[in-house]
C-alpha cells in the first residue's frame, strides 16, 4: 500500500484505464467476430467489431501509451538497465500498435464486404492481440525480472 501510494496518481491510473478498456474492446472485437464468421449476414456483429476498434480501442490505446510514458519520464528510467518487465510491456505496446491498426483494417473491411475471409482474419488477430496483452499484463503486475 505504501509503495502505491508514492507512486504518481493520475498517471497510473489512467494507464491503467487505458489498459483496461483496450482490452475491453479487442475482447468484444474477438466475440463479436468469432461469433460473427459462421453467419455472414450480420451486419450488427460487423458493426460492433469496427466500432469496438474505431471508437475505444484505438483510444484507449493512445491513453495507455501517452500515460506510459509519462510514468517512465517522471521514473528518470534513461533506457539503460531498466527492468525486464517495463522492455516487455513497451514491446508488447509497440507491436500492440501494429496490430491494432491492422486490426482496424481487416474489421473496416468485414464491415464493408462482409467477407468470411476477413472475419476469420479479424478472429485470429484478435485473439492472438489478446494474448500478447495477457502476456504484457502478466509481466506488469508480477515485475518479472
Amino acid at each position: 500500500m505504501l509503495v502505491a501510494f508514492s507512486r504518481p496518481f493520475w498517471p497510473l491510473f489512467l494507464h491503467v484505464l487505458g489498459a483496461m478498456s483496450l482490452v475491453g474492446a479487442v475482447l468484444a472485437t474477438a466475440i463479436v467476430s468469432w461469433a460473427g464468421w459462421p453467419r455472414p449476414g450480420t451486419a450488427a456483429l460487423r458493426r460492433t467489431a469496427f466500432a469496438s476498434l474505431a471508437v475505444v480501442g484505438v483510444p484507449a490505446y493512445a491513453l495507455m501509451r501517452a500515460c506510459a510514458q509519462w510514468i517512465y519520464s517522471d521514473e528518470g528510467w534513461t533506457g539503460h538497465g531498466d527492468p525486464t518487465w517495463l522492455g516487455i510491456g513497451f514491446g508488447a505496446a509497440d507491436a500492440g500498435l501494429l496490430l491494432l491498426l491492422v486490426l482496424l483494417g481487416l474489421a473496416f473491411w468485414w464491415q464493408r464486404s462482409g467477407a468470411t475471409l476477413a472475419a476469420r482474419l479479424v478472429a485470429g488477430l484478435s485473439s492472438l492481440y489478446l494474448l500478447l496483452l495477457a502476456v504484457a499484463w502478466l509481466a506488469m503486475s508480477g515485475k518479472w525480472g
